[in-house]
């Protein structure tokens, strides 16, 4: 879909989204053994992982490794991404999602915001899952790139079959940052990233895989990010 990089048009940017209805996800860490259980509001997710060409059109740049404008962005850290989420919500006279303090590096979050924003790591599993259970929503040739068949690189978006709900590379292709801290007693300010890579074996491409790091420093070739909003109905709930 194309977008004009002067002018970014609303609504070919809002039909980027599918909506994912209410439920639950069983989330689970097996580096502690634990099994959790979550509610998920509907929301609105990007039915891709956000590409170059989005990215350089709110940015004015593009730090990706593999260039290209369909290729997911990567090669940038948790910040950038969510600086991203808040130009993007500028340019759309959308309330911004995060207040960030350049002097401390703390981010504050604002639930309630009208803008863009990552997905916490329980809606991305949930939205992942489509509402299942399963730690794969096909089989893995059709449906993600991953380290046997993605020849050494990102690829374009869009090209594999999506889950149920509509949503493209939820696997391989490039992990995707979260909005979660991981552990904050462990890891400090490490926040969560999802889904597998594109050389990533078949046994780290699954729903349910759990990495971090960083959320300033770092960046690698296949780390980028997808991006969330509130349900209108949701928005309309809380005063917005």
């Amino acid at each position: 879909m194309e977008i004009d990089k002067k002018n970014v048009d609303k609504k070919k940017i809002e039909n980027l989204f599918v909506t994912i209805p209410k439920g639950t996800v069983e989330m689970r860490d097996d580096r502690v053994k634990k099994v959790w259980t979550r509610e998920i509001e509907s929301f609105r997710l990007s039915k891709f992982p956000v590409t170059q060409y989005l990215y350089a059109a709110i940015m004015n740049e593009n730090p990706a490794t593999f260039k290209g404008e369909k290729l997911p962005v990567e090669t940038l850290s948790w910040i950038e991404a969510v600086k991203f989420c808040n130009k993007l919500s500028e340019k759309l006279a959308k309330s911004q999602c995060y207040v960030i303090d350049n002097t401390s590096k703390m981010v504050s979050f604002d639930a309630k915001a009208s803008g863009f924003r990552l997905p916490t790591e329980a809606e991305w599993q949930y939205a992942c899952q489509a509402g299942e259970k399963n730690t794969r929503y096909g089989e893995l040739e059709k449906i993600a790139w991953y380290k046997k068949n993605a020849d050494n690189r990102t690829q374009e978006v869009g090209q594999k079959q999506p889950n149920s709900w509509g949503l493209y590379d939820m696997l391989g292709n490039v992990w995707e940052w979260c909005s979660d801290i991981y552990d904050e007693t462990v890891y400090g300010s490490y926040r969560v990233f999802r889904g597998g890579g594109w050389c990533d074996v078949e046994r780290s491409v699954m729903a349910t895989t759990r990495r971090r790091s960083h959320p300033y420093s770092f960046k690698i070739d296949d780390l980028g990010f997808r991006i969330a909003v509130n349900s209108i109905e949701n928005n309309s709930k809380k005063g917005i």
